[in-house]
């Protein structure tokens, strides 16, 4: 599983016209599965990324959580995060899961995020949809986080 998070100043996510999900301060996580990653993994990855610090304190040092924060998020599904591009000019996507074993994975994911900070501060853009992503990234501050099957 990875998450590539971005700390944005204001982010949104739009499918077929419809805006699905705007954002003030936060966090734009574009979130990836991996055919062994399981819904058990996705609680642990929500737990690591609210409690990632990577907001300023008062001192200008990245010490404070999106929680710290108050922040809000946005997660956005993207399989394109286990592109291979070590052979030729095409990437596969062989490492991705497929809908069946990703979207419960997601969908728990979400939902943990959900459980930890409201449910007003998550949105959601759709899984595999064509989507447009907006954002202002804020820094710019962009880390991945990953959790390896087991």
């Amino acid at each position: 599983m990875k998450v590539l998070v971005q700390r944005v100043s204001e982010a949104s996510v739009s499918a077929g016209g419809e805006c699905l999900a705007r954002i003030g301060r936060g966090y734009l996580a574009l979130f990836g599965v991996a055919a062994a990653d399981t819904p058990e993994m996705a609680d642990r990855m929500a737990k690591k990324l609210a409690e990632l610090r990577i907001f300023e304190d008062g001192a200008g040092k990245t010490n404070r959580s999106i929680v710290d924060a108050g922040g809000e998020i946005i997660v956005v599904s993207q399989f394109t995060l286990y592109a291979d591009t070590d052979h030729g000019r095409r990437p596969g996507f062989s490492a991705a899961a497929r809908p069946e074993t990703a979207i419960p994975v997601y969908e728990r994911f979400v939902e943990a995020l959900r459980g930890i900070l409201g449910a007003e501060k998550v949105g959601t853009g759709r899984f595999g949809a064509n989507m447009k992503v907006a954002l202002v990234n804020d820094g710019p501050f962009t880390v991945e986080l990953r959790e390896e099957a087991k």
